[in-house]
């Protein structure tokens, strides 16, 4: 598959720029490893390294979708929530609200193709359905080829539109009651690890509802054959899933870098990387969650999160709860003396 990775060309000059600052090299840890990342991205095509990293407009995206497996049980909640709560972030009153407004975090919502679809001539809801819901894929495939490949356009046209805008830090979050066994069945399906690897409590499922759903998961990958990614995502995807495949590799085709949240935000994550190697590049990760899947996942990317606040929200919550850590990252990078010009003798 397609492999666009960064150009290293500069990566000794900024790598001594992080390393000239007054502190012990390394000693600001991850912290370190955003700011050689940031500025790697920002220096692409110039004529020499960014002496400054640029953070502007920081954009959510909430990409909310239906799935056909919630008919099985799977979930503590039904499909009519995904609409519910698609109101809440639009009237201001969910978790990642809050965290939007206290980061300065720009949102919008997509409906990607909700059950119960939302009336509102809000300038944050986007409509970009592929669907009303996707089909049941513990019985059949969740949707067609051309779903997955209009999907896939739809996710990178979104994204880049944001990024025309002017934002050039860009996070994805997610809305869709079933969303989390679609999710574990992709990563089970090109991972090749067993379902019960893959699959977790969810919301807060109970040990049945666990051992249902961890049967249904195992019936939809078996139908998977390959490690495909887009078959993957025909067979047991999610509307919402699909899309945010697409505006991964999008934000990559601009360059722009996604702080990525977590369990299904991740597993989209893999997907795309799958689709495009060179996406890795841009990928910060934002949280360790407490979805037994998601430490496969980020391990599988060879990822090192962030944070671990015990989160098993989605919304993009961990992502966005992350931007202070990334401002710093810029913010020392641009900011914090040299030895040499502090004076300072080592």
């Amino acid at each position: 598959m397609s492999n666009t990775p960064l150009n290293t060309q500069y990566a000794d000059a900024i790598q001594q720029r992080i390393d000239q600052k007054t502190k012990p090299v390394g000693a600001l840890g991850q912290l370190e490893d955003i700011a050689f990342q940031l500025a790697m991205i920002q220096s692409q095509g110039k004529a020499q390294a960014v002496e400054a990293i640029t953070l502007s407009q920081p954009s959510l995206l909430i990409f909310a979708g239906d799935h056909g497996i919630a008919d099985e049980g799977v979930s503590i909640a039904p499909s009519a929530v995904t609409q519910q709560m698609v109101l809440n972030f639009l009237m201001g009153g969910a978790a990642i609200n809050s965290f939007c407004r206290v980061n300065d975090v720009a949102l919008q919502v997509i409906d990607c193709g909700i059950l119960y679809p939302v009336e509102s001539t809000s300038s944050e809801l986007v409509s970009q359905r592929l669907g009303e819901r996707t089909a049941n894929f513990a019985q059949q495939p969740a949707m067609t080829q051309a779903q997955v490949t209009e999907g896939i356009a739809l996710g990178k046209a979104c994204v880049q539109r944001v990024i025309d805008d002017g934002s050039n830090l860009v996070m994805f979050g997610e809305m869709g009651i079933g969303n989390t066994s679609s999710a574990a069945a992709l990563l089970a399906a090109v991972s090749g690890e067993p379902a019960a690897a893959c699959v977790g409590l969810g919301t807060g499922i109970s040990s049945e509802q666990l051992a249902l759903k961890t049967a249904l998961v195992e019936k939809g990958v078996a139908r998977c054959g390959s490690h495909d990614p887009l078959n993957a995502l025909a067979e047991v995807g999610g509307f919402e899933i699909v899309q945010m495949v697409g505006a991964f590799l999008g934000a990559a085709e601009k360059q722009t870098p996604v702080l990525v949240d977590g369990f299904i935000v991740t597993v989209a994550a893999l997907l795309a990387t799958r689709i495009n190697l060179g996406c890795r590049d841009y990928l910060i990760f934002a949280h360790q969650s407490h979805e037994s899947g998601h430490r496969l996942a980020l391990s599988l990317l060879d990822a090192s999160p962030l944070l671990d606040l015990s989160l098993r929200l989605g919304e993009g919550t961990g992502a966005v709860l992350a931007v202070p850590l990334v401002r710093a990252a810029a913010e020392f990078y641009n900011n914090m003396a040299s030895f040499a010009e502090a004076g300072v003798t080592v």
